[in-house]
């Protein structure tokens, strides 16, 4: 009974380990806005939007066109799964051609 015991409380012992760890990674994980998708765009706060459009673009030019053009994709139908990335590539494109013409 005793072996029985000592095992029991060794696996929920192990258990118990075992989610302190899951929970401590689920935790540490975070995504950077530039890699993350349009669904992560729309939980950041303005600043880290912009932060994020800053880096992409490397440069201040347009920032607050830019983050509103990429607000707007987000709230497109099916956007979620689209890359931050993209969305602001396809934004500055746009700027770029409304310029040209």
């Amino acid at each position: 009974m005793k072996v029985l015991k000592k095992a029991l409380l060794f696996v929920v012992g192990i258990f118990t380990l075992l989610a302190v760890v899951y929970v401590f990674i689920g935790v540490q994980k975070t995504t950077s806005l530039e890699s993350g998708t349009l669904k992560d765009w729309r939980g950041a706060s303005i600043e880290r939007k912009a932060a994020a459009v800053k880096i992409l673009r490397a440069s201040d030019d347009n920032l607050e066109i830019l983050v509103k053009c990429v607000d707007k994709m987000a709230t497109l139908p099916d956007s979620s799964d689209m890359a931050v990335r993209d969305a602001t590539e396809l934004c500055f494109m746009g700027m770029q051609l409304k310029e040209n013409i």
